[in-house]
């Protein structure tokens, strides 16, 4: 259902709970108020409209004074949106359709955002179509086509990406490829196989004949694309400083 009334009893689970897989945007209002009622009909017709992409919840402020008083709510309507378990987005008064579709579409992913997650080739191109230069985008196809081989057509996607650990580091890869360098850790990141990649870039790194910037960024650009607590990461982390520091 698109709308669901609220209250002090069900608004952990029915809002931030429920918010953890989707969004909910809540309309803090009052029978009283003539402006909730202006805005009141707009936030139920963007809802629907989204077909269950976001939930609209409402809380009557006259028979919840204590939600009221806990998000602090000073006027109404009022109106916060909540993704993750947490307050994502908020605004206050009647505002236009416009602005309410707006502040839907802010919470749920565009057509672009659908395509870089899907994450095939076609779809990453599809992408970069709607929205020209879109880092990570350009950054998953770019390793597609590094790991095909075609080294010069990744270098000239990545050329236009700004500065990142991520894209900083397949620069530095385009580098290592070309040269021939490191093909068994560059085989290895291609195949997923992350703890055999990162023990050949650390002995790289250690050795000093064969150490360089480029496998420097490589380590770190891989590094980037692990979760901070994963005990691979920290492993690697605390290794690459004692080589470096």
């Amino acid at each position: 259902m698109a709308v669901i009334d609220v209250g002090q009893l069900d608004f952990e689970r029915e809002v931030l709970e429920r918010s953890r897989t989707t969004p909910v945007v809540v309309d803090f209002w009052a029978a009283w108020c003539a402006p909730c009622r202006q805005l009141g009909p707009l936030l139920e017709a963007a809802a629907a409209a989204r077909d269950g992409e976001v939930v609209l919840a409402k809380v009557d402020t006259d028979a919840n004074p204590g939600l009221a008083q806990a998000w602090g709510i000073q006027g109404i309507p009022a109106v916060k949106a909540f993704r993750d378990g947490r307050l994502a987005a908020e605004f206050v008064g009647a505002v236009p359709r416009s602005e309410v579709e707006a502040f839907f579409d802010g919470l749920v992913p565009s057509e672009a955002d659908r395509l870089v997650q899907a994450g095939d080739e076609v779809s990453l191109r599809r992408a970069l179509e709607l929205v020209p230069g879109r880092a990570d985008a350009a950054i998953a196809l770019a390793r597609i086509l590094l790991a095909r081989g075609e080294i010069e057509d990744a270098d000239r996607l990545l050329a236009d990406v700004p500065a990142g650990f991520e894209a900083d580091g397949l620069r530095a890869r385009v580098a290592l490829q070309r040269a021939g360098i490191l093909t068994e850790a560059v085989a290895a990141i291609d195949a997923g196989e992350s703890d055999v990649a990162f023990e050949l870039l650390l002995g790289a790194l250690a050795d000093p004949s064969r150490a360089s910037d480029e496998v420097r960024l490589v380590l770190v650009g891989e590094l980037a694309r692990l979760a901070p607590d994963d005990p691979l990461a920290r492993d690697v982390r605390k290794r690459l400083a004692t080589l470096l520091f």
